[in-house]
C-alpha cells in the first residue's frame, strides 16, 4: 500500500471527466486499496480517482471514520439513481485546501455501482455518506467544490490557491 500525492486546484487533471474503471484487474484493486490509505491519512472521508491524478470512474468513501467506526466503501463506475429532498452540509475538499463550503445535495441518494470484482451493487446512503457521495461522484465529472461558490468566492480561492502553489 502507499500513500499517493492529492492533486490540488487549479491542477487540470480535477477538470477532466473520468472513463469507465476496468473492474476485476490487479490495478484497479491495489488503486483502491492505496487510495484508501491517502484518504485515511489526509484524513479525509472520501477521495476520487482524478484526484491522485487517475482518469477513471473510482471513488472511495468512508463517512463513519469521523465517528471512528471506520466503514469503507468502493465504488466503480458510480451513478446516483435517485434522489431525495436536499439538505445544506459545510464541505471541504483535500483538492482543495483551506477552501469550505456550504452547499444544498440531496439528503439520501441511491447509487448503483459495481465493486471491485464487477458485481452490480445498489446502495442507499443519507446525511453526510449521501453528501461524501455526491462530492465524490462530481470529481468524476470534473466538478469541484468550488464551482458551487459565488464568483467572488470563486476568484478569491483562485488567487489564494496560486499563492499557495507559488509557496
Amino acid at each position: 500500500m502507499a500513500i499517493l500525492p492529492i492533486r490540488t486546484f487549479p491542477d487540470p487533471v480535477l477538470r477532466k471527466t473520468s472513463a469507465e474503471a476496468e473492474p476485476g484487474t490487479g490495478e484497479i484493486k491495489q488503486l483502491a486499496e492505496d487510495m484508501l490509505e491517502t484518504m485515511y491519512a489526509a484524513p479525509g472521508v472520501g477521495l476520487a480517482a482524478p484526484q491522485v491524478g487517475v482518469n477513471t470512474n473510482l471513488i472511495v468513501v468512508d463517512a463513519r471514520n469521523a465517528l471512528g467506526n471506520p466503514d469503507p466503501h468502493v465504488l466503480l463506475n458510480p451513478i446516483i439513481t435517485a434522489s431525495s429532498d436536499s439538505v445544506a452540509f459545510e464541505e471541504g475538499c483535500l483538492s482543495l485546501p483551506e477552501f469550505t463550503l456550504e452547499v444544498e445535495r440531496s439528503r439520501v441518494v441511491q447509487v448503483a455501482y459495481q465493486d471491485l470484482d464487477g458485481t452490480e451493487k445498489n446502495l442507499l446512503a443519507e446525511d453526510l455518506f449521501a453528501v461524501a457521495l455526491q462530492h465524490e461522484i462530481d470529481h468524476l465529472h470534473g466538478r469541484l467544490l468550488v464551482d458551487y461558490a459565488s464568483p467572488v468566492k470563486r476568484d478569491m480561492y483562485r488567487r489564494k490557491a496560486k499563492k499557495m502553489k507559488a509557496l
